[in-house]
């Protein structure tokens, strides 16, 4: 058995979701993703939790996707089936489909499908160091993890439309601005912040609480629909010269030189 990459901590009707890969800024590499799936699905078994607070280990909340893994994997052949159903989106959905309020907090970068993992959460707090971006057009890719269902729900369709098509990162200021997060807070005081809003929505009736969330859901369109388009747009994108490249460049530390081949 290995060892969890996600931290489980349950009290007062609070579990806390630490995704604990520091080492490569909680990218989502390794068995990340199918953890994130089963610390949620533990966290929305347990009766005795009302809410669900997701955060990260060290300086930043998730840095998107391990690219070193997914080159590896780019000019390797995957197996259909991951192409057709790919596993992250069994992690991106336990946190939109939950059935308990989600909660992110978000301690430093959220990048890239890191910042859609947050964007799936029901409410967002930062503290005062997060960043953000829609990196994946940089690295000559297209959004996955539900972000072009996501994001334009929550900023509307034009300023959707720049931070995607330019992968501009964005401070905490201006994600709240955007109301992408609620709140900042200083970073010493995250966590007490999003404890201290758990706890006032645990203080609620546990069924209320998911009926309402169900239907402020219920008025959203189906989100399973748009993670197939994003990963059919994603298997293209994978098999171009211009994907290898972004990647390629990244761990390289040069800038890109795209062809659209």
């Amino acid at each position: 058995m290995t060892e969890s990459t996600v931290k489980y901590e349950a009290a007062n009707g609070v579990a806390v979701l630490t995704l604990n890969r520091p080492e490569r800024r909680n990218s989502l590499g390794g068995s990340l993703r199918e953890d994130i799936a089963q610390a949620f699905k533990q966290a929305s078994s347990d009766e005795a939790v009302r809410v669900i607070i997701l955060t990260g280990e060290g300086s930043s909340f998730c840095a998107g996707g391990d690219l070193k893994e997914l080159l590896r994997g780019i000019e390797e052949a995957r197996p259909i089936s991951e192409k057709l159903t790919p596993r992250r989106d069994a992690a991106l959905l336990a946190v939109y489909e939950c059935t308990k309020p989600v909660i992110a907090a978000i301690n430093g970068p959220a990048l890239g499908a890191g910042m859609n993992l947050a964007l799936a959460a029901d409410i967002r707090i930062a503290s005062d160091n997060a960043k953000f971006a829609q990196s994946f057009v940089k690295r000559g890719n297209v959004p996955d993890y539900g972000g072009t269902f996501l994001l334009p729900q929550i900023v509307g369709l034009s300023k959707a439309y720049e931070l995607v098509l330019t992968g501009r990162m964005i401070d905490a200021q201006e994600a709240l601005r955007l109301q992408i997060v609620s709140s900042v807070e200083s970073s010493e005081n995250l966590m007490h912040a999003a404890h201290a809003l758990a706890q006032e929505i645990a203080a609620n009736a546990p069924l209320a609480l998911r009926l309402s969330k169900t239907l402020i859901q219920s008025h959203l369109s189906e989100i399973r629909p748009v993670l197939e388009r994003e990963a059919s747009a994603q298997n293209i994108c994978f098999d171009s010269e211009d994907n290898r490249e972004g990647f390629k460049s990244f761990l390289e530390k040069r800038d890109p030189m795209f062809q659209g081949k």
